[in-house]
């Protein structure tokens, strides 16, 4: 099994975006199931750091010069949420490491990036949490337990260290495949690359044909 390490923070639009750009490039290979997207915490504003609030100006330039551009290029249904300030993303990572243990960190990392962002819901409220986390094949009593014992903060917080002070990550997305390190949103073409590098090196079949996979 190849694995692609993507670390992320749920509150950051390009995340969703570069998952459609790897999933893209995954699928079209001869075995895309001989491929797993693995998920990393990466906390862009942990506390006591303020979020970031929608009505101030920030935000929605960001968007209008480079989130909705990118989305509508990529086909990704998108939309600045709403909730102000933007919610703590910790006890949705804590939820991820349960999902990691289960080999659902995709699945569920997916659920919460598009609660927020196509669906404008508060991925810092527990109850949304939980239901995301079931939507994802997780135990939903599992997941409330892990949320109100705290079973895997001190898991997150190591998380965390691994990915500031091991990988030196400073921005989201960053995804690593094999010895590439692409910090953002990376080009369909660098994917490609990169991904016949790792199959080359593991053994693994060659991707299909790269005409079938335009960015």
């Amino acid at each position: 099994m190849n694995t692609v390490t993507v670390y992320s923070d749920y509150v950051c639009p390009f995340c969703l975006l570069a998952e459609q750009v790897l999933s893209k490039a995954i699928k079209g290979r001869d075995v895309p199931a001989s491929w797993r997207i693995s998920w990393r915490a990466f906390e862009l504003r942990p506390e006591p750091v303020p979020t970031l609030r929608p009505e101030d100006p920030y935000l929605p330039a960001i968007w209008k010069t480079s989130v909705y551009p990118l989305a509508e290029r990529l086909g990704v249904p998108i939309r600045l949420p709403s909730i102000s300030p933007q919610p703590r993303t910790g006890k949705a990572f804590e939820l991820l490491a349960l999902a990691q243990d289960r080999g659902a960190d995709h699945a569920y990392s997916m659920e919460v990036l598009r609660a927020f962002f196509q669906d404008n819901r508060d991925i810092g409220d527990p109850d949304v949490l939980v239901e995301l986390a079931g939507k994802a094949g997780l135990d939903p009593a599992e997941a409330r337990r892990a949320l109100d014992s705290g079973a895997y903060a001190e898991r997150h917080r190591e998380a965390l260290r691994h990915a500031r002070e091991d990988m030196e990550i400073t921005s989201v997305p960053t995804i690593v495949v094999g010895d590439r390190v692409f910090r953002g949103t990376p080009s369909m073409d660098e994917l490609v690359q990169a991904l016949d590098e790792l199959e080359s090196s593991t053994g693994t079949p060659d991707r299909s044909s790269q005409a079938e996979l335009p960015l």
